[in-house]
């Protein structure tokens, strides 16, 4: 138990501290599209009148919720796309989740990594030289492709020793897919806030959206098929 000291734990301590007040304290209430709509005139005239300022803010809650694994990712990008527009809300949401994401990484490793792999096994010694190897394809498909959580990927790769460099990659690569649609489907909010309704993100598993996003991950998934092929032949 060497391995698990006080200064070790602390930052993902923070991190799981910080995931439990969110919901102790009902700030769930208030990071939701709801709450947006509700609030649509205050919030869209106060980014009209400081915009920077909003930007920053926008960047350091964004950052926030994916290091402390808040569930509102996936709203803040959409939310990204109405305030800021498609280009400019992708890129601060793509910035934000790179950060987070970092954040998160460094905290899981600094926490178990040493424990995990002195009690790690055989089957997870070859999931380690799978990762090592290609890291870039599997992070990149666990990126794009809906349906993985961001925290429990961020978490499994540097419990894994994904190396830093090639985590910031994948991660960069993998959520721009992603950004640049769910910014697209914010960006029409407006219309629905006028008329009274409250957006639905069931949209982003829809044929249309879902389909090519898995085909984007299938193709960072060719250089290790082709590699696999290879070596079999």
């Amino acid at each position: 138990m060497r391995f698990l000291t006080l200064r070790r734990i602390l930052p993902f301590a923070i991190l799981l501290l910080g995931l439990g007040a969110f919901f102790a304290l009902g700030l769930n209430r208030h990071l939701s599209l709801q709450s947006l709509s509700r609030n649509e005139a205050e919030i869209t005239s106060w980014v009209a009148a400081h915009r920077v300022l909003a930007m920053l803010t926008f960047f350091a809650a964004h950052t926030t919720v994916v290091a402390f694994s808040l569930p509102a990712g996936v709203a803040m990008t959409a939310a990204s796309g109405f305030l800021f527009g498609v280009w400019q809300g992708a890129i601060l949401s793509m910035t934000g989740t790179t950060t987070g994401s970092i954040i998160l990484f460094f905290a899981a490793r600094s926490a178990f990594y040493d424990f995990f792999r002195a009690r790690a096994g055989a089957a997870i010694a070859r999931l380690e030289q799978g990762v090592r190897r290609d890291g870039v394809s599997y992070l990149v498909f666990l990126r794009v492709v809906p349906g993985f959580p961001g925290w429990v990927v961020t978490i499994v790769t540097a419990l894994l020793g994904m190396r830093p460099i090639v985590f910031i990659a994948g991660t960069v690569i993998g959520i721009l897919p992603g950004s640049f649609v769910f910014a697209g489907i914010g960006a029409d909010f407006g219309v629905l806030f006028r008329s009274g309704e409250t957006p639905d993100l069931g949209a982003i598993f829809q044929a249309r959206t879902l389909l090519p996003m898995l085909g984007l991950g299938v193709l960072a998934l060719l250089p290790v098929l082709y590699r696999r092929w290879q070596h079999r032949s």
